[in-house]
């Protein structure tokens, strides 16, 4: 009973002796014949080998394509680094440039005036709304004062109001208590430019007789009294005109030739010394007018005719007198009713 109580030494030893036939038949076989015992065990080595390759392949190709990818990552970051600081100078650039555009027309005007202006930069805007004003980088200390014009390369923008030791506030026209002395470029016709809302950036021309020829396009131009605004200098557009039936005056909308709140640097005249730009912004503002009113190009000459008095016989002199029989003409059906309202006007 005892010999079928197996235990480890005679296992091994029953293993031995069944594995001692097979290999002295394994050793006797020749060497060019295959072992047909160890064939599986080389199948299943073979099998594991195989499938060890393919998995340290595999997890090879893995690693190699997520560090291609880290590197990916960090070349596109880079990459876009450099995009971005390219494209932020190009925008500095871009800035410089024309920073040096403004200021070479600038200097360019200045030296082309006979008047005697100080060159500011614009450093604050009034957030407050009953007043439209700016802030300028000059003040008492630089020698300005209070009512002095500020302007800039395209036309009036406003004059100073609250001058500080380093800076001033400047009042724009388009402010409801600004008033400038203008004049209808084409005819002359004189009128008082105001300010028309502290919510609107437009402006009026106010006190125009009403037998006076105001056209829509027209350039209004400073009248340069008192010598603080340079005469003939481009103030607005007329955008529209209306005679009211109970008024002995026009009423003229205006659009403003500078936009105040895209100024960047102004000049704050000192001294207009008698400045009369005449006729120089004539023809911009005949063709303005002709482009705005839509006219075929026929009608250019006839602006051009009537912003220039001396090329027509009919104004010779400047005076309201000369200006009032052109304009009687021009208006054909109220032709017959020209002389009743100087007629009423003294009255």
């Amino acid at each position: 009973m005892n010999f079928f109580n197996f235990d480890l030494k005679k296992l091994v030893m029953i293993g031995i002796v069944l594995a001692l036939p097979l290999i002295s038949i394994n050793m006797q076989q020749r060497p060019q014949e295959s072992n047909w015992l160890s064939k599986p065990f080389t199948m299943l080595a073979s099998a594991v080998s195989e499938t060890f390759y393919g998995f340290s392949h595999g997890v090879t190709d893995t690693t190699a394509l997520y560090v291609n990818l880290i590197n990916i990552k960090k070349h596109s970051e880079d990459l876009q680094s450099t995009n971005n600081e390219l494209q932020a100078r190009l925008e500095k650039m871009n800035e410089l440039l024309l920073e040096n555009d403004r200021l070479r027309g600038l200097l360019t005007f200045k030296e082309q005036t006979k008047m005697n202006l100080m060159a500011a930069q614009v450093i604050g805007r009034d957030l407050v709304i009953d007043h439209n004003t700016i802030t300028i980088n000059k003040g008492l200390n630089d020698g300005l004062k209070s009512g002095q014009a500020v302007i800039t390369t395209g036309g009036v923008l406003g004059y100073i109001f609250k001058p500080e030791p380093f800076t001033s506030h400047v009042m724009l026209i388009t402010d409801r208590y600004a008033v400038v002395d203008g004049l209808i470029q084409r005819t002359r016709a004189r009128g008082i430019v105001e300010g028309k809302s502290q919510y609107a950036s437009t402006l009026q021309l106010k006190y125009v007789e009403r037998t006076e020829d105001v056209q829509e396009g027209d350039m209004v131009v400073t009248g340069g009294l008192d010598n603080i605004f340079p005469k003939g200098f481009p103030v607005a557009v007329v955008e529209s005109v209306e005679k009211k039936t109970f008024s002995v005056s026009l009423k003229v909308d205006l659009r403003p030739v500078v936009d105040p709140y895209k100024v960047e640097e102004v000049f704050v005249v000192l001294s207009a010394a008698a400045e009369d730009f005449g006729d120089k912004y004539a023809p911009q503002a005949a063709t303005d007018t002709v482009s705005e009113d839509g006219k075929p190009a026929a009608a250019t000459p006839t602006a051009a005719s009537t912003v220039n008095p001396t090329a027509t016989p009919k104004p010779a002199p400047t005076a309201t007198p000369a200006v009032k029989p052109a304009a009687t003409p021009a208006a054909k059906p109220s032709a017959p009713q020209t002389p009743k309202k100087p007629e009423e006007k003294p009255q």
